[in-house]
């Protein structure tokens, strides 16, 4: 059996999101646990089309089995009208197995995103993504208030978890309370799965 880890998964079309994907592993790790970083592929919209099972470069494409033998989980996705990306709820819809066995039951889970537009629905992208986690059992985790980067961000975050604002070319890089947020959620997540585990 491999040793304990957070599943960091994400969909990121422009980079902005697997930024954030890298830092709340960076924070999982400063917690002591192991991070294990993952993305799903784009959805093809011609049926004969089949992306690479392995990609050639970037990072190594989920499997159930990596969200299966998790102790915890962080979910992020870019948002699309105020919802996550078609490719990450594709693989989410493929996770009916481990539902019927109940495998993700009372395992911690945060979720993060990365808009264009400062207001380009960050909350109910996050939200949107809390749905398929409760209905696998998992423990939804957020960002409390006593994280002071949520008072001072000008630019993403929420209590709901990390968030980002990108810009109109998704160009802008995290700033430091983004940064912050997203390695807090990476601790939280690690502190969480390390107190449930004993």
């Amino acid at each position: 059996m491999s040793a304990p880890y957070i599943l960091v998964l994400y969909y990121s079309r422009h980079g902005a999101t697997a930024q954030m994907a890298r830092q709340i592993a960076r924070g999982v790790e400063m917690a002591g646990l192991e991070a294990r970083l993952r993305t799903v592929p784009a959805v093809s919209s011609e049926c004969e089309a089949v992306a690479p099972s392995v990609p050639d470069e970037g990072a190594v494409y989920a499997t159930l089995d990596d969200l299966k033998n998790c102790s915890g989980l962080a979910l992020g996705s870019p948002t699309r009208f105020g919802n996550m990306a078609a490719p990450l709820k594709y693989f989410l819809d493929g996770t009916s197995s481990l539902w019927l066995t109940g495998e993700l039951v009372g395992k911690p889970a945060g979720v993060f995103t990365s808009t264009a537009s400062l207001h380009g629905g960050q909350e109910s992208t996050l939200l949107s993504m809390m749905l398929p986690l409760l209905h696998h059992g998992m423990l939804l985790c957020g960002l409390p208030y006593s994280e002071s980067a949520l008072l001072e961000t000008r630019g993403g975050g929420t209590p709901y978890g990390p968030s980002h604002h990108a810009g109109g070319d998704g160009k802008r890089a995290l700033d430091e309370h983004e940064t912050a947020l997203c390695r807090a959620l990476g601790q939280r997540l690690a502190q969480l799965a390390g107190k449930l585990e004993r």
